[in-house]
């Protein structure tokens, strides 16, 4: 099979075209044929040797990615749930060694669910790390409700277009941060209020948040503190937060913590269930599995509106 491997870690040029055998399920995993694949801020990280670089080093060769669309061509012995042809979708085995970038992926089926008719393989690829993400924080982990405040940084994003579905969905008012050229976009998919990071200090126009949710880490974190009301949340997902700002967060009674997404088919099947009704509209950047290179550098200009999807023949 076609797969795009990694033998040490840096730029694009060690993304490297490689035939590979095509893995045997075990018996609690599927074989899926890969139609669509997504990539993430994350492949960039790990790639040059951050991210989760630490956990996959041992391998020989890393096969990047945790997004796959496609249909199931075996069953391993002990899985009840799929059959052969089933078209499904999900984030595999985050955050260990997923091996996305290949034609053929054994996944545990329990990081599965069915992909729904009426979405095509490349929104169901964009709507697994990112919409899982934004699912879980929102919902296993501030505990979003009907009637609160989020602010939500990089709105227009990846995961921050899904948060602002969700969000939204949920019954929040969301304000969502981007640059001018996304305000309708991101009003369009659900905020209530948009701000031009360009142009305004968002601490600067926005108080008593319940949440924020932070896309971007570093300073953001700290300039978001005082936006939120006590015994509020911040949740960021680029990087751990410092102690020196969690201990500041605190002194305000904010918890502001990182949080890492993890796999799971029942979440995915909720995901499912959104899309299928058409509460979740992916936002799809297509390209070619051929152009791996092309999409990372894209992903690392920090400015894609919503997800980058790679279709395979």
């Amino acid at each position: 099979m076609k797969a795009i491997i990694i033998n040490e870690f840096g730029g694009t040029d060690k993304l490297i075209n490689a035939e590979l055998p095509v893995p045997e399920p075990g018996e609690h995993e599927v074989l899926v044929k890969v139609h669509a694949l997504s990539i993430n801020p994350v492949d960039v990280k790990t790639r040059e040797g951050k991210g989760v670089a630490g956990r996959l080093k041992t391998e020989n060769p890393i096969i990047l990615g945790w997004d796959i669309s496609g249909e199931i061509t075996a069953v391993g012995s002990a899985v009840n749930d799929f059959k052969v042809g089933d078209e499904v979708f999900g984030m595999v085995n985050f955050p260990g060694h997923g091996k996305a970038y290949a034609e053929y992926v054994a996944a545990p089926a329990a990081h599965l669910t069915l992909k729904p008719a009426n979405v095509t393989h490349q929104q169901a690829a964009a709507a697994t790390l990112a919409a899982l993400t934004a699912y879980q924080a929102l919902v296993k982990q501030i505990y979003l409700k009907k009637g609160q405040r989020i602010l939500v940084h990089a709105a227009a994003g990846g995961v921050g277009h899904f948060v602002v579905q969700i969000a939204k969905h949920l019954g929040a008012y969301v304000i969502g941060t981007s640059s001018a050229a996304n305000k309708e976009f991101v009003l369009g998919i659900g905020a209530d209020e948009h701000i031009d990071y360009k142009s305004q200090r968002f601490e600067e126009v926005v108080k008593d948040v319940d949440a924020v949710f932070d896309a971007l880490g570093a300073e953001t974190i700290l300039r978001s503190i005082p936006v939120v009301k006590e015994g509020g949340y911040i949740v960021s997902i680029p990087t751990t937060v410092p102690e020196e700002v969690a201990a500041k967060a605190k002194e305000k009674d904010v918890l502001a913590f990182f949080f890492l997404v993890q796999s799971s088919g029942a979440d995915m099947k909720i995901i499912a269930d959104l899309l299928e009704k058409g509460i979740l509209r992916p936002y799809v950047n297509h390209y070619d599995f051929s152009q791996m290179d092309i999409a990372h550098q894209q992903q690392e200009t920090g400015g894609t509106r919503g997800k980058i999807v790679l279709t395979l023949p």
